[in-house]
């Protein structure tokens, strides 16, 4: 398995990061689908960069980076939205290290007690990494995303801590 690492992001990666924003396969996927300019991402990164409660972070392999995560504790601090991507064009299992990652970061360095994570309702590909990370489908939000053409449900998925290290316990992931 490759030595990996997850690091702050830094102003220096915010082309990088948005190069990876926009590209088509991870743009279909987010909210807001158009194409995000420099400065936007810049005023993001300046507002989202100052709060104590959110961490932006770079997942690197053997030095290269691949992916993106954020980990959002602003509703409460002990709980985190998570969002995620991979860098496009990445090998298969990124992801699956990306999110262990990142849920090892949570649950052990931030003492987090739980991770939500969200997905459109046709975005398989993350309902399924969701679950096979362990999490719960825990609802789904009817007719909650307006993409401009059509509404679309959002599937809401939880982790909590304990459910995080009897997996690991059992080196299930």
């Amino acid at each position: 398995m490759p030595e990996s690492l997850l690091r702050g992001m830094a102003e220096s990666d915010l082309e990088m990061v948005l190069s990876w924003r926009n590209h088509p396969d991870v743009r279909r996927y987010m909210y807001t689908t158009h194409e995000i300019a420099l400065k936007e991402h810049r005023a993001w990164f300046k507002s989202v960069g100052e709060n104590p409660d959110v961490d932006l972070l770079i997942y690197e392999e053997e030095g290269l980076p691949k992916g993106f995560v954020n980990l959002s504790r602003t509703r409460s601090r002990p709980v985190a939205d998570w969002g995620f991507y991979v860098a496009p064009g990445s090998e298969k299992g990124v992801g699956r290290r990306l999110g262990n990652s990142a849920l090892s970061f949570a649950f052990n360095a931030l003492s987090l007690h739980k991770v939500c994570g969200q997905a459109l309702d046709f975005n398989d590909r993350s309902v399924r990494f969701h679950l096979s990370l362990g999490f719960r489908q825990e609802g789904r939000l009817r007719d909650q995303h307006y993409d401009g053409k059509e509404y679309r449900d959002v599937v809401c998925f939880g982790l909590l801590g304990n459910e995080w290290e009897a997996l690991v316990s059992e080196s299930v992931l």
